[in-house]
């Protein structure tokens, strides 16, 4: 299976969610958004996270492009999970409102699934709460037709939207590596980064199998 990857940036890949393609012998097509005329062949689609905002798009007028992109995807029915950013575009793309969150959310932080969760392909299987790492200062609206699966204290966390299309907005997909890029250049929020940094070192690994298995989840059902 052709698995798109479509990334915004160096450090705001692919991550764990590469080795989970990578495992079950799919491959994986890396592509950064800038012409309708260059987007590969799909057959399930990947979007990733970045330090840009959707409302940014004069600075950034390819996500134009993207949201134009994410429509097709969504119309063809192919199977689609977004990522922090991704997953504001994919709300953005289905006409709910995306804009700043009451607070960012920066660390790990306490997520609880929804009732519905439980029937869902991708979910079922997760804990009912978990803390997961978070680094997000906008927030999506749940899109009409879609179904909200988690939320934190401050924002929904993750929608299926129909039967193919999923949103999350904590980052499951993030490794050591990455993290430790995107420390070197921290938001100015308020937060204890060495404590962050302590803590990331020590749940990491358990976070990268959770990450690897939602995107295994997600494969699985996208045949």
């Amino acid at each position: 299976m052709d698995v798109l990857a479509i990334v915004h940036g160096p450090n705001v890949g692919a991550g764990v969610f590469a080795d989970a393609v990578r495992a079950r012998g799919d491959q994986l097509i890396e592509w950064i958004p800038s012409s309708n005329d260059d987007v590969p062949h799909a057959e399930a689609v990947l979007v990733f996270g970045g330090a840009m905002h959707v409302d940014q798009e004069a600075e950034h007028p390819w996500l134009h492009i993207e949201v134009d992109v994410l429509r097709r995807f969504l119309e063809a029915g192919t199977p689609v999970l977004g990522v922090c950013l991704g997953a504001q575009l994919l709300a953005q793309t289905a006409g709910a409102h995306v804009g700043p969150a009451r607070s960012p959310e920066v660390g790990w932080l306490p997520v609880e699934l929804t009732s519905d969760a439980a029937n869902d392909p991708l979910f079922a299987s997760l804990p009912p709460r978990f803390d997961a790492f978070q680094w997000h200062h906008y927030a999506f609206d749940i899109p009409s037709g879609a179904t909200e699966l988690a939320r934190s204290a401050v924002c929904s966390q993750a929608f299926r939207l129909h039967e193919h299309a999923w949103a999350v907005q904590f980052h499951p997909e993030v490794t050591r590596e990455q993290v430790r890029a995107w420390l070197e250049e921290k938001d100015e929020v308020d937060v204890d980064w060495d404590a962050f940094a302590a803590e990331t070192d020590r749940r990491i690994d358990a976070w990268n199998e959770f990450g690897r298995g939602l995107c295994t989840a997600f494969l699985v059902n996208a045949r």
